[in-house]
């Protein structure tokens, strides 16, 4: 389109040059071309120009109005505009979670904001792009490491309610012994309905001794409060010690202690020490191993239960694509207590996937799958009649995460886990069902 009192024309590649009569020039260009010169000056440096062309535009829609969100977003963090930056590309994959090269910006955002945990997951889904530019790909391991040296403290909190069908895992039913006076039963505690409130809080800090060398400290607080008090749980640990980095992992070695309270009155004592592992095998997999020991001292029939706790557990991430992702879990833990009738076996096994989906919306489902082999007979009341019986049980649980992105308060994030367990046992009283379904605040990332 020419403007009145235009002399002459010239257009080379849709773009138009229009000299006025009154001597000015004026050019005229297709949204398109727009879009592509822009993105030159953004590259070359020339920002308030840039932003110029970019904001006259009308809001766009479909792929150019993604590229003008994002272009948008590149200047604001090239003029050290981190928040609006953050902002931008959040929108965009609240919309659009599986834009690599947005998640990659805004992973590099959060570094300069020094937020290195939120920097860690979007570059870690950034990695399974296929379609980033090589030197970008070349970046992402330099970044990750740049990110494990940089990591120097964290908070965390989370807050929720979530009623519960079965607070005291109770099986219930009428439990029969045959006498030569008959069948004596007795009824055994029925499942208790309750609704908790769980909270979380806690954060880790690193000191840094040198490029490779921190010493890292945490300390955090899980509690659950009911209605019915006798089952509110509280649990409160520490730990502290030596962690060396390197280009693709690091190792923790940590003392270790934690305090648990069950119905208010003391539970138990731990005291121990842990090594803590992780390693990218590539830019898409990376795994961790972790080894613990505890010595556990009970407030109340020490005498049975105290002893010692060993357990190995690995996991493996693997980014599936720039907004799926999957986390494969195993470990065995070793319980042994002063009597062998409470010393147990406990493999387990889970898998999870998790997906940043269109909207908004988050959702991560895990099944997980565990076992407890005890070594000694304990006597039971089985098919009418006493016996002695080597417990065997078997649970299983499945949870579905759900949140939405677009109702983000000061940083968090409402969600919704529903969860079902199940548990199975060579004697049937220990076996019992339960649901939940918990209202939460959890951190954004």
């Amino acid at each position: 389109m020419f403007l009145p009192g235009a002399t002459r024309a010239e257009s080379v590649s849709g773009v138009q040059t229009v000299k006025n009569s009154d001597g000015t020039t004026e050019i005229t260009m297709s949204v398109l071309d727009a879009i592509k010169m822009a993105g030159v000056m953004v590259d070359n440096g020339e920002l308030d120009t840039a932003q110029q062309i970019l904001s006259n535009m009308p809001p766009l829609g479909g792929a150019m109005g993604i590229e003008q969100q994002f272009l948008l977003g590149r200047i604001a963090g090239y003029r050290g505009e981190f928040d609006s930056a953050i902002k931008i590309y959040r929108d965009i994959l609240d919309a659009h979670p599986d834009l690599a090269r947005v998640r990659f910006e805004l992973a590099i955002c959060y570094m300069h904001a020094k937020q290195w945990y939120r920097a860690d997951y979007q570059l870690r889904l950034a990695m399974a792009g296929r379609d980033l530019p090589e030197n970008i790909r070349q970046m992402m391991n330099y970044y990750r490491y740049v990110i494990r040296q940089n990591k120097n403290w964290n908070v965390f909190f989370n807050f929720g309610a979530a009623p519960d069908n079965n607070v005291n895992n109770a099986t219930g039913g009428t439990e029969c012994v045959m006498t030569i006076f008959g069948p004596m039963c007795r009824n055994l505690i029925e499942p208790e309905s309750a609704v908790g409130y769980n909270l979380t809080l806690g954060g880790d800090y690193e000191f840094k001794l040198s490029d490779q060398w921190r010493w890292k400290s945490d300390a955090g607080l899980y509690s659950n409060f009911y209605d019915l008090h006798d089952y509110d749980d509280i649990y409160l640990y520490a730990s502290t010690g030596p962690r060396y980095i390197w280009s693709r992992g690091d190792v923790w070695l940590a003392a270790t202690a934690a305090r648990r309270w069950y119905g208010w009155d003391g539970y138990n004592w731990t005291a121990g020490a842990r090594i803590n592992a992780n390693y990218d095998f590539t830019r898409k997999l990376s795994g961790g191993l972790s080894l613990q020991y505890g010595r556990n001292i009970y407030d109340k029939f020490g005498e049975y239960l105290n002893g010692d706790t060993y357990s190995t557990s690995a996991q493996i991430f693997y980014s599936i694509t720039p907004n799926i992702y999957t986390i494969l879990r195993g470990g065995i833990l070793r319980e042994n207590a002063a009597s062998d009738t409470y010393s147990y076996w406990q493999p387990s096994v889970s898998i999870g996937i998790g997906a940043e989906l269109p909207y908004g919306f988050g959702i991560f489902a895990q099944p997980m799958f565990y076992w407890q082999n005890y070594d000694a007979a304990q006597w039971s009341v089985q098919d009418g009649k006493f016996s002695q019986i080597v417990e065997r049980d078997f649970s299983q649980r499945y949870s579905l995460s759900v949140s939405n992105n677009k109702f983000s308060i000061l940083g968090f994030v409402p969600t919704v886990i529903f969860s079902y367990t199940r548990r199975d046992s060579n004697m049937w009283q220990r076996e019992y069902d339960k649901w939940s379904i918990e209202f939460t605040l959890q951190q954004r990332f």
